[in-house]
Order: C-alpha cells, then structure tokens, then sequence
C-alpha cells in the first residue's frame, strides 16, 4: 500500500468547502470524475457505515472513522459492493481492505487548503493520481461559484 496525497486551495471558507464535498448533491457532482452516477448511501456520523457507489451499484463499503465539520473526515475502506450487495472479503479486496482516506481541511484568512491523503494500491495508483486532481478541481468550482 502506498500513501498518495493530493492538495488544492480554494478561495472560500472551510464551511462551504465542507458542503462542497459532503451534501449528496455536490458530491455526487464532484465524485462523476470517478465514475458517473457515482453516490455515496450513509446518515454520514462518525462510526456509521457508508457506501461509495457507482451508477450500477458496485463499489465499496467503508466506516467513516473520524468526522470534525468544516476540518476533517476520515474513512476505512472495508470490502467490496457488487450490485448493492456487500461481499464477504476475497484475495481482492484483502490487498485494499483497511486503507484509509482522509480529507483535511485549513482555512487561512478565508482560503481553504484541502489536502487529501489516501492509501492506494499499486494498480491503482496512475488512476488516482490522473483522476483525483480533476475531481478536486470540481470541488473547488462548487465552493467558489
């Protein structure tokens, strides 16, 4: 597993960057660079259970470990979802279960640095590195405008 970090600064305080990233419509905007029809299902408390999902249902079942509003929002990544069905782990998933994704964010005299800090496997590290910096600059879109 390697750590992958990315990082965008974005004129707008943390609270409206903060809904940029968690309130369902905006994130299903931002996550489309993924996958279209990318949502998450979850009542979003630390502790509770959520689920990253495609346009068909497949994806990934995670627990959102830490949540501080407007500063930080922490998941472990648990297992696979195929069709809405949570699947028991496999030598697949076992390469990924337990990695961690963590949005930080710092407001600085009404600027906001989001940094994003992930595990990745190997195999998917090229398709993070090309696809996230676009998701954030999406992000910084919805906060600014």
């Amino acid at each position: 597993m390697k750590k992958v970090n990315f990082s965008v600064k974005i004129k707008a305080p943390a609270s409206k960057v903060w809904n940029a990233l968690w309130n369902e419509v905006n994130y299903n905007k931002w996550t489309s660079a993924f996958s279209a029809g990318s949502h998450a299902k979850s009542d979003w408390k630390e502790g509770s259970k959520i689920l990253f999902l495609d346009g068909k249902g497949d994806g990934m079942f995670s627990m959102i470990e830490k949540k501080i509003p407007n500063q930080q929002m922490s998941f472990k990544h648990l297992g696979e979802v195929q069709k809405g069905i949570e699947k028991p782990s496999d030598e697949k998933t076992g390469s990924w279960a337990g990695s961690k994704e963590n949005y930080y964010l710092k407001e600085v005299n009404g600027v906001t640095e989001l940094n994003v800090e992930m595990d990745s496997t190997e195999e998917f590290e090229k398709y993070f590195k090309d696809t996230f910096p676009k998701a954030l600059e999406i992000v910084k879109q919805i906060s600014e405008g």
